[in-house]
């Protein structure tokens, strides 16, 4: 699993005011079970509008007055999938945007064409937060979750907490939340606004098919293509400043187009991730090597997970077999390498 930079500091602040996954699918059916509830069209249609709501912010991650801000005729894009959240007392299209999974765009469309019936069209998220966050509240008591955790504000909070450990690059999670990008100037090349909202928009088609069976990712640019008789070396500089080198056909390099500046995600499986123990650099031909700490152990009968932090920006997970482990007496704090080939990263092009 690849935390992007900063996220070990972030998440350990962020989680302790926010709600995991598993509360957050639960807080979902809460809001969905309460809207579905009223027998009479004009209480359903009021209360479609706090769920819409709820669902913005949590797969937008929006601040409540964004939301509450919002034009339902001129925000809302469904073809491209992506709502504009504007800078206050701007009109001209000035602001953020952000992408939504296209089964929460089928839905929003589906529920504004419904309001439409008793609202009109620009005035549909005008509600009073006072009244939306009382909605809030009831929701998360019916879910079990204090009322603190299930605040418009914790909810964004537990958004910006699932893209982090769902591998999202922290520039990237900053932009889509509306926070201040960091200076990238310690990486090797710099990230266009586009190129940006391209990682994003991985991550959204991503979420929207859950998982894919890669573990560790790596979002960058290619720096440097060297092209051979029959395979070609692709080294690529993270959005994080990490370098990470590949090896491809030369059919592979040809049909995605790769050349240098090319947008592009890496990733290698975590069996494929081995690991050394100690902090001599391994003597070894995997071109890829990571030096790091052990930040976590997950023992099984058979095989195990080590997550090894090789900086304060970024985590690795490795599969070994238990015997292995064991053998290798790795544990929680210990200095390991992690190394893997070129030939184990595949390439993803945009």
């Amino acid at each position: 699993m690849i935390t992007p930079a900063g996220h070990a500091g972030i998440l350990s602040a962020s989680t302790k005011k926010s709600i995991d996954l598993v509360q957050l699918q639960s807080l979902e059916q809460s809001f969905r079970k309460w809207a579905n509830s009223p027998s009479g069209i004009n209480r359903k249609l009021s209360r479609a509008r706090i769920l819409l709501i709820f669902l913005l912010i949590r797969y937008t991650g929006a601040r409540l007055n964004e939301i509450l801000s919002l034009n339902s005729m001129k925000d809302i894009d469904f073809k491209n999938r992506r709502i504009l959240f504007r800078k206050k007392d701007m009109d001209d299209g000035g602001g953020r945007e952000v992408q939504i999974p296209e089964l929460l765009a089928d839905e929003i469309k589906t529920t504004l064409s419904e309001l439409q019936l008793q609202y009109s069209k620009p005035e549909i998220f005008k509600i009073d937060p006072a009244h939306v966050r009382r909605k809030f509240y009831d929701c998360a008591e019916a879910a079990g979750i204090a009322r603190e955790l299930g605040t418009p504000e914790a909810i964004r909070r537990s958004r910006a907490v699932e893209l982090m450990q769902s591998n999202v690059p922290l520039p990237v999670v900053q932009k889509i939340m509306g926070h201040s990008t960091p200076n990238l100037a310690a990486s090797y090349v710099e990230f266009s606004d586009e190129e940006m909202r391209k990682v994003e928009r991985f991550h959204v088609e991503r979420e929207n098919q859950r998982k894919t069976s890669a573990r560790n990712s790596f979002f960058g640019k290619i720096d440097k293509v060297q092209i051979g008789d029959v395979q070609a070396s692709i080294e690529i500089v993270s959005i994080d400043g990490q370098k990470i080198y590949s090896v491809i056909t030369n059919y592979s390099q040809n049909r995605l187009g790769l050349k240098p500046g090319s947008l592009v995600a890496a990733e290698v499986k975590a069996p494929w991730v081995v690991l050394y123990k100690g902090t001599e650099e391994p003597a070894c031909t995997a071109e890829n090597r990571f030096r790091g700490s052990v930040l976590r152990v997950l023992k099984g009968k058979v095989n195990s997970e080590v997550v090894v932090r090789i900086t304060d920006n970024t985590e690795l997970c490795s599969i070994l077999t238990e015997k292995s482990r064991k053998m290798l007496k790795i544990k929680k704090g210990d200095t390991v390498w992690a190394v893997f080939n070129a030939t184990t990263v595949v390439i993803h092009a945009d």
